[in-house]
């Protein structure tokens, strides 16, 4: 039998350390991932780390590289190549949050049912 699936629900801690949205990322809502904030196993992202580590919830809130692009943790081959696949505009998510606040981001991508801004 086929667990129910999660609803998707605004909820600001669902948005990921990188800006995705993970409120509405299949693996959350199939309960497959507790989502970026809780999910202690993804050890290997580099943004995640950089964030928790900074002490801030996004890298909007990053003083050193106020555009993410010109960060090497957040702009690496693996994430353009991950962006180019699913046409994800992860410095679109980040530009949003900065512009409408965490709760916003999560509203809009909630109402919009994505998990990222499509290129």
């Amino acid at each position: 039998m086929e667990h129910a699936m999660r609803e998707i629900v605004a909820d600001p801690k669902l948005v990921a350390f990188c800006g995705l949205y993970c409120g509405a990322c299949k693996a959350y809502l199939k309960e497959k991932c507790p989502g970026c904030q809780k999910n202690e196993k993804a050890g290997w992202c580099k943004v995640r780390t950089c964030c928790i580590g900074k002490a801030i919830p996004t890298c909007t809130d990053c003083t050193e590289y106020p555009n993410p692009r010109d960060c090497g943790k957040y702009d690496n081959f693996i994430a353009r190549l991950f962006g180019l696949v699913f046409r994800s505009d992860r410095a679109a998510c980040i530009k949003q949050i900065g512009e409408i606040g965490l709760e916003g981001h999560a509203i809009k991508m909630a109402e919009l049912k994505m998990q990222t801004i499509k290129k």
